[in-house]
């Protein structure tokens, strides 16, 4: 797997990998959750084949970067272990959070009516997996739109991804929610039709996993409710 990241997407890792619809990321998570690749091995290699191959400097470059950012989640977890339960940031422990079982199950089922949302949930269910720009635009609409706490998001990942890794999925979390460490700031949300417009302009991806959707027009894919009469 490794080899076939390093010959197929690492030398435009920078340009790619936020596109949910191609293989623009490298998918080793699995692998490294289940100990089949270590941390070490693959930074050397990617280091490697950089110095080999002066034109893809700048995807390993990226690529390297969140790798030690997913160690730093084992750093923050080894030295905070009540990370997967509890805000990193003291003051988050009283945020007023919704509890909304319908909600929490849309979002669950991929049945919010948001395009980009939706089809990252089906492609977790379906495929144990899902694209990391993806994950943190459901994250921020789990936490942010619809005010569920993080927990429910980090415990429904937990149960479904195949690379669910306590450590990573904790400060993922706690990230998008901005109580974690080095968090996005609470008042940033990933808006999922902006964001879908920007990563997915073509609707591929959305059309993949969300196929009644499939006849929309790709100027209405990620905001099918603006649709006209004449468009329907």
């Amino acid at each position: 797997a490794l080899q076939v990241f390093a010959d197929n997407a690492l030398g435009k890792y920078m340009d790619k990998r936020n596109s949910p619809d191609v293989q623009g990321t490298s998918r080793l998570s699995p692998h490294l959750r289940f100990g089949e690749a270590s941390p070490s091995q693959i930074w050397h290699s990617v280091r490697e084949l950089a110095a080999a191959r002066s034109s893809e400097s700048r995807g390993a470059e990226g690529f390297l970067r969140e790798l030690v950012w997913r160690e730093f989640s084992y750093h923050l977890l080894h030295f905070w272990p009540e990370l997967p339960e509890q805000p990193f940031r003291e003051q988050f422990a009283a945020f007023p959070w919704r509890s909304n079982a319908a909600n929490l199950a849309a979002w669950q089922q991929g049945v919010t009516g948001y395009p980009l949302v939706d089809a990252g949930m089906r492609e977790l269910w379906q495929t144990g997996w899902m694209h990391n720009r993806v994950r943190m635009v459901v994250a921020s609409f789990l936490v942010k739109h619809l005010l569920i706490p993080w927990q429910d998001g980090a415990d429904w990942f937990w149960d479904t991804l195949v690379d669910a890794d306590l450590a990573n999925n904790s400060a993922s979390w706690q990230w998008v929610a901005g109580c974690g460490a080095d968090a996005a700031p609470y008042f940033r949300i990933f808006n999922p039709i902006l964001q879908g417009t920007k990563f997915d302009p073509a609707g591929e991806y959305v059309r993949r996993w969300v196929p009644e959707l499939a006849a929309v027009p790709d100027n209405r894919i990620h905001e099918p409710w603006r649709m006209s009469a004449a468009e329907a």
